[in-house]
């Protein structure tokens, strides 16, 4: 498959659809047909499902035409809530990759300016406010995060000839500093109409809500849109590319350069990928998989990825990873048959954990994963008291002095695996208590240094299969 035409096939199969439904002209469709397919198998891409929409629909042949013919610049946002970013931005990140890899300028934006304000897309209640310090903290981090991922994948999955072109990571913190609030307002602000912002999804949905909107998250959308005029005006960036949740700010930009440019400018959207539960993607219970690995360490990313249930593995596989389609064909073949050996989760989980944390990340993550499944602890004992808690999810951590005649009860209990002395009891004897992969099913057992404390001072504990809790000795 030619990747330089990964974007504008995939917009010529929406092409079709919408052709179809506003009766489009044969001639016209036929045109696009015959570009689009002269130019490679149409539908490799087709079955990837990788964009949900494209904006505004009646010149989505121009789109096409444009990224097959000439290199484009196309940029996706990232605001900075946290030192880093989650999962769930992993599918716009492999979107930029992809239009890097077909050749395009890839513009990441991070938006510290726009981070003090909050994007109210998706959300019930607004975000709280953060410090502009933390703010600036978290910018740096994320833009050192999603260079470090164009680095791994250009090291680790580019396998072509052509040269790359380097990702442009930029803050409209930057542009903002130089703007006065007046002259936003009176050189911006008279190119939106309220009937406009008031119709957006996000604001409709906040407004009817207990918690209301206020004019701070209300006004995001300007402040969205002409970031993408600064980058029309600054980069020629033609292209947004962004989540299907973000389909109204897309709109307001395009329709704030419509009126001060004449340049069309076009929105590409990605479906937004959540759990059977119907929750974000890498939010489930709260708890975000981020891709900091002082966070959320490899090998939690790797389990993460490895625990994806069989009706979603598929998709993400198509979703996520450079994998061809026949690679990820053959290897859904063969998962349907064994599903009990997990191939389809082991592979999806390699393939992101290396283009998140590189080789070293991925070669630490199956190690403990292999540790863990054949009971052999040498990977576990070469790590950090903090690096085994991350590796568990963010297992629970105590401190613990060793006392003459401390049992396996006393630990139990003094870690906190037990809510009561007889659920511990009951639990250890009917053998759902483990220490370093061990089980102990005697609470009297008094602990032996050499049997139940590994050589960097800790020792693991385990209820049932998946509750684990670390014990850091003070020795």
């Amino acid at each position: 498959m030619n990747t330089n035409l990964i974007l504008s096939k995939l917009i010529f199969m929406f092409a079709c659809v919408r052709a179809y439904r506003r009766k489009v002209s044969l001639q016209t469709l036929f045109q696009c047909s015959v570009r689009c397919q002269s130019e490679g198998n149409l539908l490799k891409l087709k079955e990837r499902g990788f964009i949900q929409d494209v904006f505004p629909a009646e010149t989505i042949d121009k789109a096409g035409s444009m990224l097959g013919s000439t290199s484009q610049s196309i940029y996706a946002g990232f605001d900075p809530t946290a030192d880093s970013l989650h999962v769930g931005n992993l599918l716009v990140l492999v979107g930029l990759l992809h239009a890097q890899r077909a050749g395009h300028q890839p513009i990441a934006l991070v938006g510290g300016a726009t981070g003090l304000i909050g994007d109210p897309s998706g959300r019930k209640t607004e975000r709280q406010q953060l410090e502009t310090t933390t703010v600036q903290r978290n910018v740096d981090s994320i833009k050192q995060q999603i260079e470090t991922i164009f680095s791994n994948h250009q090291r680790l999955f580019w396998n072509k000839s052509g040269k790359l072109k380097p990702v442009l990571v930029v803050n409209n913190a930057d542009w903002y500093r130089q703007y006065s609030f007046v002259d936003f307002m009176a050189n911006v602000g008279r190119h939106f109409r309220m009937g406009a912002m008031l119709s957006r999804t996000s604001v409709q949905s906040r407004l009817t809500s207990e918690s209301g909107m206020s004019f701070t998250e209300f006004s995001y959308q300007l402040f969205q849109a002409y970031d993408w005029l600064h980058l029309l005006r600054q980069h020629n960036c033609r292209f947004q590319l962004g989540g299907s949740d973000q389909m109204g700010n897309i709109m307001s930009g395009q329709e704030l350069i419509s009126r001060t440019e004449a340049k069309d400018v076009f929105g590409l959207t990605l479906p937004l990928i959540t759990n059977e539960e119907g929750d974000k993607f890498g939010k489930s219970a709260g708890n975000a998989v981020w891709l900091s690995a002082e966070r959320t360490s490899p090998y939690a990313m790797y389990q993460f990825f490895v625990r994806t249930p069989d009706s979603e593995v598929e998709k993400l596989l198509r979703l996520l990873t450079f994998l061809s389609v026949q690679t990820i064909e053959q290897t859904m073949a063969r998962h349907r048959r064994t599903p009990e050996l997990w191939e389809a989760q082991k592979l999806l989980a390699a393939e992101l954990t290396k283009l998140v944390h590189g080789e070293e990340g991925l070669q630490q993550a199956m190690a403990i994963s292999q540790a863990l499944y054949s009971g052999d602890l040498s990977a576990l004992q070469q790590l950090e008291v903090k690096d085994v808690a991350q590796s568990f999810g963010g297992a629970p951590l105590c401190e613990m002095l060793p006392e003459p005649g401390m049992t396996v009860l006393d630990v139990a209990l003094r870690a906190r695996c037990f809510p009561t002395q007889t659920d511990a009891e009951r639990i250890i004897r009917a053998g759902g208590f483990s220490i370093n992969l061990k089980k102990a099913k005697n609470p009297a057992e008094v602990l032996s240094p050499s049997v139940h404390i590994l050589s960097n001072k800790v020792s693991l504990l385990r209820v049932g299969k998946r509750n684990y809790y670390i014990v850091k000795w003070l020795i």
